[in-house]
């Protein structure tokens, strides 16, 4: 199982654009790229793509948001322990995101291991549709 040692650090309090960035992930639910969060906070006073990239880095190290890789996108996470190997199912249509944790059987390490592969980051994204979209007029 793939495993991770954290580093214990003293938890900092978030900066007010680390709680607007993240405020918005959470209520949009889906993949949104920086210029989509930069985009939903300007009216509460964010004008540079840095603020949101520095907020989103911060989130980002304390676990509170996931990038996802294939969309170049970010999402909140739903999860509180990351010991797990976890991963996520994007439906390519609504970008709604279900991040999951594979089941502990699941040994993708393991196999890389076995062809002599040191593995320091694992990203598991399954690309789809949803079932609201699966079933939509537009998905027939």
């Amino acid at each position: 199982m793939y495993t991770r040692e954290k580093p214990l650090r003293r938890v900092r309090r978030m900066t007010h654009n680390q709680s607007l960035v993240l405020e918005v992930l959470r209520s949009e639910r889906r993949a949104m790229s920086a210029y989509q969060i930069l985009d939903a906070l300007r009216e509460h006073g964010l004008r540079a793509p840095v603020q949101v990239y520095r907020a989103l880095e911060s989130l980002l190290e304390r676990e509170e948001v996931h990038r996802i890789e294939s969309l170049n996108a970010f999402v909140a996470c739903n999860h509180r322990d990351h010991g797990d190997l976890g991963g996520f199912a994007i439906c390519d249509d609504c970008r709604t995101i279900w991040e999951f944790t594979l089941p502990e059987g699941a040994e993708i390490t393991a196999l890389a291991g076995s062809k002599g592969f040191e593995t320091h980051q694992v990203t598991v994204e399954l690309h789809g549709r949803c079932a609201g979209c699966k079933d939509s007029p537009k998905g027939r």
